[in-house]
């Protein structure tokens, strides 16, 4: 080629460059959503998580792509799956579903924000310094239950305030469950009630507490918040009718399944607060400079109809209460 054509050929192909740059899209930021549930309990607040990303302009399809793992109750597989996430250089990690989940991700990253969402204290749990000044790459949103069991045993006492005995359903497993059941069971004294407890943290076990449901004379149970007992909600719902036994639960979840009422914080609300702090970090704040939020909103859901197979009458003082109605 000689010197003029070649001076030429690069000066059209200096014009084309920027045109051609110009006609490219960006690829989508990556999002690695980190969960030691499954997609279908854990709909709402995907949903809600998501709600608060197309609010500050991260959408789906357009300009982001969520890794979603799931880990269906199986927490020895969050290792794996989060050092997946950060093989697929996630711009940001959501953790949630298990209080394992954001270990997982600490363990597999230290550069990668991290945003959690969880009910166990995250200072106790390890994965921030402090709430005001998490430090490091993680931060998040935390939501209150180990104060709530008493007020579900006070909401069970005005539902049926001739039941004396109510049985307590805990996985010894969970972080969290021992102090919540000695809680309740001061609160059960309080109010002349007895609260003798059931453990279990297998399908198995769950069977054989409700099988020792009658020995008890308990009239009413007290299910713990539990990620396994989320995800076996349907069973222990199910039970809960074949055994005639009004039960009350942590999350509004069992409720849409067929359970008798929940109370607890709005999960959904939490996931969204969670989304608003992940579109912050994306957008170019530091995890270490968000405090751990606290989600404040708490939601009291009751099912008439399930009531009426029981044979309860729900006081018009609960309905008035209640955020959700299923009839």
């Amino acid at each position: 080629m000689r010197r003029r054509d070649f001076i030429t050929f690069m000066g059209g192909a200096a014009v084309g460059w920027p045109l051609a740059a110009h006609g490219q899209q960006a690829p989508p930021t990556v999002i690695g959503f980190l969960n030691g549930q499954s997609a279908e309990s854990e709909a709402r607040g995907v949903a809600a998580f998501r709600k608060a990303l197309v609010e500050n302009g991260y959408v789906e399809g357009q300009n982001l792509l969520i890794e979603y793992r799931w880990a269906g109750g199986h927490d020895d597989q969050l290792a794996e799956l989060a050092g997946d996430l950060v093989r697929h250089a996630a711009a940001l990690i959501f953790c949630s579903g298990s209080p394992t989940a954001t270990l997982a991700a600490k363990a597999a990253t230290a550069t990668i924000p991290i945003v959690f969402s969880t009910g166990i204290d995250p200072v106790r749990a390890g994965y921030v310094e402090s709430l005001n000044r998490p430090g490091g790459n993680v931060t998040g949103v935390a939501f209150l239950v180990s104060q709530l069991s008493a007020k579900r045993l006070g909401l069970l006492r005005e539902l049926l305030p001739n039941v004396m005995t109510i049985a307590g359903l805990s996985n010894p497993r969970h972080p969290r469950n021992a102090a919540d059941m000695k809680e309740a069971q001061e609160s059960a004294r309080s109010l002349g009630l007895k609260l003798p407890i059931l453990f279990a943290s297998t399908e198995n076990e769950i069977d054989a507490a409700f099988a020792a449901l009658d020995s008890l004379k308990a009239g009413a149970l007290l299910v713990g918040g539990d990620p396994f007992f989320l995800a076996a909600r349907r069973k222990i719902v199910a039970l809960a009718a074949s055994h005639a036994m009004p039960a009350v639960y942590e999350l509004r979840d069992f409720v849409d399944d067929g359970g008798l009422m929940s109370y607890g914080s709005s999960i959904a609300e939490a996931y969204y607060q969670a989304g608003l702090y992940a579109a912050r970090i994306l957008k170019g704040e530091k995890p270490s400079d968000l405090p751990v939020m606290q989600s404040t909103k708490f939601e009291l859901a009751i099912n008439l109809k399930t009531a009426k197979a029981l044979g309860i009458t729900v006081p018009p003082t609960l309905l008035a209460l209640a955020d959700e109605v299923i009839e």
